[in-house]
């Protein structure tokens, strides 16, 4: 029988908890994935919304047995994986719901026979209207951080690593995410003076690296591609700290900028290694660490988890202090949605 999500996931020890609408939908997903034979998920969007569905393949990789893919959605469509089949969770995110690309991919998947989920801000969206299952997050709009972005899509893999595992620590997860809003508030207050201060020394930076590894690539990545490049037009490259030393080390330097994150979790002997090398050599390196996060309130083999969760706000805030330091709001582009590309 098919069990609901956690009541304290809707309501705990008085916090606001989560829109039953979201419950629902969450719900009606997960119990169409325990009706089939999953053999393998596909994670398939672009640019931030495939960084931000990254962390769901690094824990379903990790802790499951179930092969695993992040796809940027054209490729997806355009590879054809021999792999996808009827068997297959194919789960796909678009902000707005209306990346081309990513709609594509909805549809190349449904049409294979694969069990489709989308992620998006807008139900009525084409992505959502494509899809099979929904599940719909509230943005900007002042609710609990539980109905964000963040908030649905840490539940739904909750529920999905729990349904593939059978482990009960994935409940408490569940549980936990109540804390979710205090969370994120409490580790963008610690880091919001930091954060300033890098925007400040970096603001006539061309060029700022980022480096990580584990969950917190995807971090990583997109702080480079979304963030950076897209947003304050400064060249950059993500550099897996595990591959730092098999080519990229070599454009250290005392005047080169980089942007390390120390996760939480198995790779932070990566990071560590990384970072005791780059802090040799150059002078301009910030370190976001990951296991210095306020985590109150969540178990300590639950920080792995909430480590990624937490990160990304975080992150948000160097973009900020370098946007308000260069003059450059985030908000400016020079070519997306202005023209055909």
């Amino acid at each position: 029988m098919t069990q609901s999500l956690s009541q304290s996931a809707i309501k705990n020890n008085g916090k606001e908890g989560m829109k039953q609408e979201h419950v629902n939908q969450i719900q009606n997903a997960i119990s169409a994935i325990e009706k089939k034979n999953i053999q393998n998920v596909f994670f398939v969007a672009c640019g931030g919304s495939m960084a931000s569905l990254s962390f769901g393949d690094y824990f379903v990789t990790k802790d499951t047995g179930k092969p695993s893919f992040v796809y940027t959605s054209n490729e997806f469509v355009h590879s054809e994986p021999k792999g996808l089949n009827e068997n297959s969770l194919v789960i796909l995110r678009s902000h707005s719901g209306t990346t081309p690309e990513t709609v594509k991919a909805a549809t190349y998947a449904r049409n294979i026979g694969a069990l489709t989920v989308a992620i998006s801000m807008d139900t009525e969206s084409p992505l959502c209207k494509e899809a099979e299952y929904v599940l719909h997050y509230n943005y900007k709009d002042g609710s609990n951080a539980i109905d964000g972005e963040i908030g649905i899509y840490y539940t739904f893999i909750f529920k999905l690593l729990k349904t593939l595992t059978g482990d009960e620590k994935y409940d408490r997860g569940i549980d936990q995410l109540s804390n979710l809003e205090g969370l994120i508030e409490s580790n963008q207050e610690k880091h919001k003076e930091a954060a300033f201060e890098f925007g400040k020394r970096n603001k006539r930076e061309k060029t700022i690296y980022t480096m990580a590894s584990g969950a917190y690539y995807h971090h990583a990545y997109s702080f480079t591609s979304c963030l950076l490049m897209e947003m304050l037009w400064i060249n950059s490259n993500a550099i897996h700290s595990g591959e730092y030393f098999h080519g990229p080390f070599e454009i250290t330097d005392y005047d080169v900028p980089f942007l390390l994150i120390v996760g939480e979790g198995p790779s932070k002997p990566l990071d560590q290694r990384a970072l005791d090398f780059v802090t040799k050599y150059s002078e301009k390196v910030e370190v976001v660490d990951v296991s210095k996060f306020d985590y109150s309130g969540v178990d300590d083999d639950l920080k792995e988890y909430f480590g990624p969760a937490l990160a990304g706000p975080v992150m948000r805030l160097y973009a900020d202090g370098l946007a308000e330091h260069t003059g450059h709001p985030l908000s400016v582009r020079r070519y997306m949605w202005k023209m055909e590309y």
